[in-house]
């Protein structure tokens, strides 16, 4: 890769900052007038996504993490970063003169720019003597938009996207569904991938957060879509996302799996079936354009990694699991007693903490890997840890629930790897 005299991450950090005060402040329209301020500096519209609004949004949720945000503040940050998506999805072709923030004229503010125009379409000139088309890149990506490299011929067999006008001879441009699994509601990474895609010249139907399994299947059977991007956060969905990739594969459409929930390297991804893995929407656009894997003939089935499943341990935590939750808060009542003088709302904590916790473990179960529920108990005592709340706690309730699942071996040496990496952590020093 050659070298460029500034990098990608350094050249996007000052738009980051100012859009997080935008943010954090509330300011919606100062927060849109930050990305498009960004886009006629010079980035592109890509590494204005990823770098400057990816980047704001990842830094919410490691505040809250740290207790320094309230969930509505999340929430409230999340959904004006989803609005600025928005303003730079319907980015006229061609922008105005430069302007100062909070000097936009009205017919560019956020909700009134004309809808047929879309990102990337015809990108706006920088502050220099650069000619009108050009834009500075901000990564090592394909070019995007009409101008780009439309994809190799029909006869070789790939599916890459071309531009928006194909010559004669040039496959039709690839269709791809974006969709977050049946449950899991956290859908501004899959909203931001929707848009890179869009960029690079795929016909993109995004379905947003939580789709149910049946539904995605019916929408791909409508629409012919040439492939699924799968989006999912949280571990504890991965049983349902097993179902959504086994569906999406059996109705002929090939699966690429991201996302948090699917475990580092995607390792989840693979054992569950998914034909692609992408740790980031930059990766995953360039997967996606490769195609996806032919598996030989005679491969292994996807279940046949599962086998572990034959033990019937996930099965009987996951329909015991409310039993186990309640048996769990009455042992940390005489191991805790602290808990016996909580308000109302911090035992409605605990219960749910202690939800979590059995969630977690069936889906460490799941997919037979003790490391994802130890991560998970690292990672919780540290949140309580931020919150003044005793990892104390904690130990005591891993230690009870392991009392209750003593005839399970797996579930068993789970609970004392995690209560061991709980114990050894930074979070549960000085128990």
């Amino acid at each position: 890769m050659t070298p460029t005299a500034t990098a990608p991450e350094e050249r996007a950090a000052p738009w980051a900052a100012a859009l997080w005060h935008a943010v954090m402040a509330g300011d919606e329209p100062t927060a849109a007038d930050t990305a498009l301020a960004a886009l006629e500096d010079g980035l592109d519209a890509e590494c204005v996504l990823l770098d400057v609004i990816g980047a704001v949004q990842r830094r919410v949720g490691e505040e809250w993490a740290v207790n320094n945000l309230t969930v509505a503040q999340e929430h409230a940050a999340t959904a004006i970063n989803e609005r600025v998506i928005a303003a730079l999805s319907r980015m006229p072709r061609e922008a105005p003169a430069p302007h100062r923030l909070r000097d936009t004229p009205a017919s560019y503010r956020l909700g009134e720019i004309p809808a047929p125009y879309r990102l990337g379409d015809t990108p706006a000139p920088h502050r220099d003597d650069t000619p009108p088309g050009t834009r500075a890149p901000c990564g090592p990506h394909a070019p995007s938009g009409p101008h780009a490299p439309s994809g190799p011929d029909a006869s070789s067999g790939t599916w890459a996207p071309t531009g928006t006008s194909a010559p004669s001879g040039t496959p039709a441009r690839a269709r791809i569904t974006v969709a977050c699994v049946d449950g899991e509601w956290h859908a501004l990474p899959a909203r931001l991938l929707a848009e890179v895609l869009r960029l690079r010249g795929w016909r993109v139907d995004f379905l947003g957060a939580q789709v149910p399994t049946a539904h995605l299947i019916a929408h791909l059977h409508r629409t012919h879509a040439d492939a699924v991007a799968l989006s999912g956060s949280l571990a504890t969905r991965l049983p349902t996302a097993h179902a959504a990739i086994s569906a999406c594969r059996a109705a002929g459409v090939p699966v690429l799996a991201g996302g948090a929930a699917f475990g580092p390297g995607g390792r989840h991804a693979e054992l569950l079936g998914a034909d692609l893995w992408a740790a980031d929407a930059r990766t995953a656009a360039a997967r996606l354009t490769e195609g996806p894997p032919l598996r030989p003939p005679g491969a292994p089935s996807a279940d046949e990694p599962l086998k572990h499943l034959l033990d019937q341990e996930y099965t009987l935590i996951s329909r015991s699991a409310p039993q186990l939750v309640r048996a769990t808060l009455a042992g940390l009542r005489s191991r805790f007693p602290a808990l016996l003088d909580y308000t109302e709302a911090q035992y409605q904590h605990t219960a749910d903490d202690v939800a979590q916790i059995v969630a977690f473990l069936a889906a460490a179960l799941y997919v037979d890997d003790s490391g994802l529920f130890a991560a998970f108990g690292r990672w919780t005592a540290a949140v309580l840890a931020a919150r003044h709340v005793p990892v104390e706690s904690l130990l005591h309730a891993l230690d009870v629930l392991r009392a209750e699942v003593r005839d399970f071996p797996r579930t068993t040496a789970m609970l004392v790897e995690a209560h061991e990496a709980v114990r050894t952590s930074q979070g549960g020093a000085g128990e």
